[in-house]
This record gives structure tokens, sequence and C-alpha cells, in this order.
């Protein structure tokens, strides 16, 4: 008997979900299915540059799964790229990060929130309206939607 898969940290879904050639109808291609934890893989490896353990440990994961995640997502973008086919982003089994990190670009002071508060209006410590989702965890998160994937307790992911 196979092992569960483990749960992977998420820290932000897709700007967009899907992807296809241009001037091909969507009916008359094929389509390749990345997780959504395959897409943060591609995200910390390829984008942010870190080295697979680094990655691994913010998708609280071991180094080797890290580095299977990142080799099955790096075969299903080459094979939509390669072959013409439409890369759909959806399912998974993960979990959205708990924690929102912010920083003020006037005093640099950087601090953390739970997600479901609310974005805040203003630096903790001095005030200023300048202020940013740190650049560590930016992304773009949506609520709702179907083919969001599981989360560790096998519930259908809702954030």
């Amino acid at each position: 008997m196979a092992r569960p898969i483990n749960c992977r940290r998420v820290n932000s879904m897709p700007q967009s979900n899907y992807f296809k050639p241009r001037g091909i109808p969507l009916s008359m291609l094929e389509e390749v299915i990345l997780t959504v934890d395959e897409f943060e893989a591609i995200r910390l490896a390829d984008l942010d540059s870190l080295y697979q353990e680094q990655a691994a440990q913010k998708m609280k994961v071991s180094r080797p799964t890290f580095g299977r995640i990142i080799e099955s997502a790096h075969k299903k973008v080459a094979e939509a790229l390669v072959k013409g086919k439409a890369l759909k982003i959806e399912g998974g089994e993960f979990e959205m990060a708990s924690i929102r990190k912010f920083k003020c670009y006037d005093c640099q002071h950087s601090w953390e929130l739970p997600y479901g508060t609310g974005r805040p209006e203003g630096c903790p410590s001095c005030k200023s309206g300048n202020i940013q989702r740190a650049e560590e965890d930016r992304g773009y998160e949506r609520r709702g939607g179907k083919g969001r994937g599981r989360c560790c307790r096998g519930t259908q992911q809702n954030q």
C-alpha cells in the first residue's frame, strides 16, 4: 500500500490558471494539468531562485520530495511548450500559508498577520500608509472556485 501524499504549503494561488498557444482554438488543444503545488515549486525554484533545500522548507516537505515535485512540474511545462498544448493549473494536495507578511517602505519595518484579518491600514511602527506585502510573500489569492485541490485534512480548500 502506498503512503498517503503529505500536504504541501502554498504561499499564494496563481494569478492566471490557464495558458494556451495563441491562435489555436481551445477545442483543438490537449491540456496538461499542472497542480498548484507544482506551480509553487516552479515559483520558488525558478522565479525566486531558491535552492531546493530552502524551497522544500517553505513548502513543508523534504528535499527529495521537493525534487520530485519540481521535476514533474518541469516535465509538464516542457510538454506544453514543446508540443503546443494548453497548460491548466489546478488541484493537488496543498494548504494555503496561514500568515501574510507586510513591509513598510518608509521605515522598513516588517510584520506578519494571519489570513482573514483584512489588509492593515498602516504600519504598526510609524503609522505610514506606504505598505505592501513583503517581497517573499507576494502573490494573488483567489477565493472560491473549483479545482483548488485538497487541504491536509482531506476537505476541499475554501479560503
